[in-house]
């Protein structure tokens, strides 16, 4: 596929390019899919995130309120009688975890073999393997909800991602998606006010940015209607206020302890409401430092 466009960004020996082809932003090269494989079955857990399961660990009240919400919204549109979830990269599987004990059946597909071992650890069902067109046909089976949380930004061409797990769900069924939200309102003031270089530019590993806008238009081209949008704190918001995180995990790991503290006071039943109406108004005006997009599969 050619890509055209405005080069935005040069990092890495990378140009990052706003596609006109794609509809998105993304790497020009595009990492090819070895040198991807040989980066995610092996490397990215063990020297690119070596901390990143013991800290879910140590965050797991608040990714458990976050999860969930996007449970909740799951089944406020599905009947009880459906419950079956797909989690494409499911990391350490505490998603899924989250979804057995509200009574989902979950199945999850990871490429890390860490990840995978961990999940299977927490007695969730794990293919240790990359999703793809291939394995989509492999499986065999229909789900009621899929879920695809930081993952997007890591691939090749996330439309056959969404593609083919759109064909392993029944007319009607929900997709979640959940990737950073980069070249965003705030970060386009960090650059252009404050003089921060994009830290959010990540080669080889983030190859995919996108919006609000961007990602809704990439999930109707791959055959879902969008049916919700709302947005995780934006903890960029420290970085506007002084508080200069980047570089410094302990100032970082301090302000990622606030917001946490913020959502889960938030999460109290006085709060709740204002809580889902204060992201999804952020998520309006394309504030938020990841995003999560809800699709329904249709027809085709």
């Amino acid at each position: 596929m050619t890509h055209s466009g405005s080069v935005l960004d040069r990092s890495h020996g990378f140009s990052v390019l706003d596609c006109t082809d794609c509809g998105f932003i993304h790497l020009n090269p595009v990492p090819s899919e070895d040198d991807l494989d040989r980066v995610y079955r092996e490397e990215y857990y063990r020297d690119e995130k070596p901390l990143f399961i013991e800290r879910v660990r140590e965050d797991l009240a608040w990714w458990e309120s976050v999860y969930n919400d996007r449970y909740e919204f799951f089944e406020s549109r599905l009947p009880e009688n459906r419950r079956s979830i797909l989690d494409i990269g499911c990391g350490p599987g505490y998603f899924l975890k989250a979804g057995v004990e509200r009574g989902w059946k979950g199945f999850g597909v990871e490429p890390s073999a860490q990840a995978a071992s961990h999940a299977r650890s927490l007695g969730i069902e794990v293919i240790n393997t990359f999703f793809d067109t291939g394995l989509a046909s492999a499986l065999k089976k229909k789900f009621d909800a899929v879920h695809l949380s930081e993952v997007l930004e890591h691939v090749p061409d996330p439309s056959m991602i969404l593609k083919a797990a759109g064909r392993l769900m029944n007319e009607g069924s929900l997709i979640c998606c959940v990737v950073p939200n980069d070249f965003s309102p705030v970060q386009k003031v960090l650059k252009e006010k404050l003089h921060y270089k994009p830290y959010w530019v990540a080669p080889p590993h983030h190859i995919n940015y996108f919006s609000f806008d961007s990602m809704k238009s990439l999930m109707e081209k791959s055959g879902f209607k969008v049916v919700g949008a709302t947005s995780m704190f934006p903890i960029d918001f420290f970085l506007l206020m002084g508080d200069d995180y980047v570089g410094n995990d302990e100032l970082g790991r301090a302000s990622h302890a606030r917001r946490k503290r913020l959502d889960l006071m938030l999460a109290e039943p006085e709060l709740k409401g204002f809580k889902k109406e204060m992201y999804e108004l952020m998520a309006r005006h394309g504030i938020g430092r990841e995003m999560i997009i809800y699709g329904e599969k249709i027809n085709g």
